[in-house]
């Protein structure tokens, strides 16, 4: 992987490159006036992470293909409608309350994290955890630094902890009831084609199937409930013995394991 920075670069930026570099023990390479095609090709490596003054973003099959970056997309509309006091189907499947702890098990892009940070508060915490370094790097830079027009929602953002690592190795190693909530959102099995703004996340993702085993400790691990995100059709509820609940969409459906026994 190669490490470099916009064409102009400000102090900051060349500092984080070398930071980053390092910690993805990765190439430092200086723009100097080169375009990221020219680079990528001199240097033989089609894996770049550029650092702008703005954001972070990952090439991970050549500068001809889109960016991987951190932006709260959807994730910053259904904050909107919490704020407004509207409802959210993922907080009301899981039964989210301020002061909640929860375990974002599948990270990804931060989404749904930033949603539950939002709905637990400043009494309450998220841990988000991805499994991919470059993925994490994007997504933890992003939260750290990006800034939308509602204070309230970057402090949100800034409240996540991303942790990278294995769901299931970080799983093993939680005491018994020792978080609120639990969540998945793996990869579907059966992609919804119309989610373009997730194609480059596709490319980088785990997509490893959520395993038994893993479910199993989640469930040890809850005080309240696991969740699961999944397209409607998939045979993934039944097979992990999630109870399917239907969202407000035509497209995706939760399945929920109420570990306290409340409904």
């Amino acid at each position: 992987m190669i490490v470099t920075t916009s064409d102009r670069p400000k102090p900051e930026a060349l500092s984080k490159a070398a930071a980053l570099a390092k910690e993805l023990s990765a190439r430092l390479a200086p723009r100097n006036n080169r375009t990221l095609g020219k680079l990528s090709e001199q240097l033989r490596d089609d894996k770049l992470m550029v650092v702008t003054d703005r954001e972070l973003r990952y090439y991970y099959a050549g500068p001809k293909n889109a960016p991987l970056y951190f932006h709260p997309s959807m994730a910053y509309v259904r904050v909107k409608r919490l704020r407004a006091g509207e409802s959210d189907p993922l907080v009301a499947v899981s039964r989210c309350v301020p002061g909640d702890s929860v375990l974002d098990c599948t990270a990804g892009l931060g989404a749904d994290a930033l949603v539950f940070s939002y709905a637990v508060g400043p009494g309450g915490s998220v841990t988000a955890l991805e499994s991919q370094l470059p993925l994490y790097v994007v997504v933890r830079e992003g939260l750290a630094t990006y800034k939308s027009d509602l204070a309230d929602a970057d402090e949100a953002m800034r409240r996540i902890r991303m942790v990278n690592a294995s769901h299931l190795d970080y799983l093993r190693r939680q005491p018994d009831r020792s978080v609120d909530i639990v969540y998945f959102d793996p990869m579907f099995r059966e992609p919804i084609h119309e989610s373009s703004a997730l194609e480059p996340l596709r490319g980088l993702a785990n997509e490893d199937a959520l395993s038994p085993e893993a479910v199993a400790h989640a469930v040890r691990v809850a005080r309240k409930s696991v969740v699961m995100k999944e397209h409607k059709d998939s045979g993934e509820f039944e097979r992990l013995g999630f109870e399917r609940r239907h969202a407000n969409t035509s497209k995706i459906a939760y399945g929920v394991i109420d570990v306290d026994g409340n409904n």
